[in-house]
């Protein structure tokens, strides 16, 4: 089994943990910003101080913490993860965050002998519980093929993309597809709704031809019922967004749709969900028509 560093077990991060030492791997946890959580010592993990303590104490490192910022913070920091790396060991950064950022950190990291692989999931809070998430790599296949036991024991599609950023370029590319698919979803039961149809029975329809995907079962279901506890924050999915369209700058072409989806993120965030679902952008789209699909009135 391996000793496997975890920093990060927020939503996403701590049914990640909780799966590696289920599947019986030693895990280290940072205190560094949060004390670690009660469930994960029960189970036999063990709290240091700061990254660099689990970095030297681990054998993979994994980081799977909001945005950007903080990959840096966590990795780079005066007691970061790379003061405590060594020739052999694996940084695998599971967050969600710029490819091109992405880049600099692993050649940074590659300096201290450690290697570097980018591996951002899709799948949700439901996906990280029952270990079934989508895990798009980047990285040299040396690395990968030592990691692949620890990522088959938090996913079920685990794909080798590239070198080190196209990780996280997929990642990207796949929130870019989920956020028009919410989008959509949410245009079309708002049509029917206001059309005079149950847009329960619309979903229920849809579900059995050619419109129908897993955003329609799931988030049109959250949709319809008005359950938007988090499971994926819109300000997490505004991030994502916010690399898409950044790069789209970059590599001088137009997302004209991401764009617009990123505004109706805006209005929910402006009428106070930043931290609802992603699937509630469809109070944004209500809160535009004065209408909302679950009582057939003006919100």
């Amino acid at each position: 089994m391996a000793k496997i560093g975890f920093i990060g077990t927020g939503i996403m991060g701590l049914p990640m943990a909780q799966n590696l030492l289920n599947a019986g791997h030693n895990l280290f946890l940072s205190t560094h910003h949060d004390p670690a959580p009660a469930a994960l010592l029960d189970g036999g993990a063990v709290g240091l101080a700061n990254p660099r303590e689990v970095a030297q104490e681990a054998e993979f490192i994994i980081v799977m913490v909001p945005d950007t910022p903080q990959v840096d913070d966590v990795l780079f920091r005066e007691d970061g993860v790379a003061k405590g790396l060594s020739a052999g060991k694996v940084v695998i950064d599971m967050s969600s965050i710029s490819p091109t950022a992405t880049k600099a950190f692993a050649a940074k990291i590659k300096e201290t002998g450690a290697a570097y692989l980018d591996a951002p999931v899709s799948g949700g809070e439901v996906g990280a519980k029952a270990a079934t998430l989508s895990i798009m790599v980047g990285g040299c296949s040396s690395a990968y093929e030592r990691a692949l036991p620890l990522f088959q024991s938090l996913g079920k599609n685990i794909t080798l993309v590239g070198g080190n950023g196209d990780g996280q370029t997929a990642k990207v590319a796949n929130q870019i597809i989920v956020a028009l698919n919410i989008q959509a979803v949410a245009e079309a039961l708002l049509f029917a709704a206001k059309n005079g149809a149950d847009p329960a029975k619309v979903r229920e329809a849809l579900m059995g031809g050619f419109a129908s995907s897993k955003i329609l079962e799931v988030h049109g279901d959250r949709m319809v019922k008005g359950t938007f506890d988090p499971g994926f924050r819109i300000s997490l999915h505004q991030k994502d967004l916010n690399l898409a369209l950044q790069g789209a700058r970059e590599l001088n072409i137009n997302l004209p749709n991401t764009a617009n989806a990123q505004q109706v993120f805006s209005t929910c965030a402006a009428l106070g969900g930043a931290h609802w679902d992603h699937s509630a952008l469809i109070k944004g789209l209500e809160h535009m028509a004065n209408f909302s699909i679950r009582d057939g009135k003006p919100q």
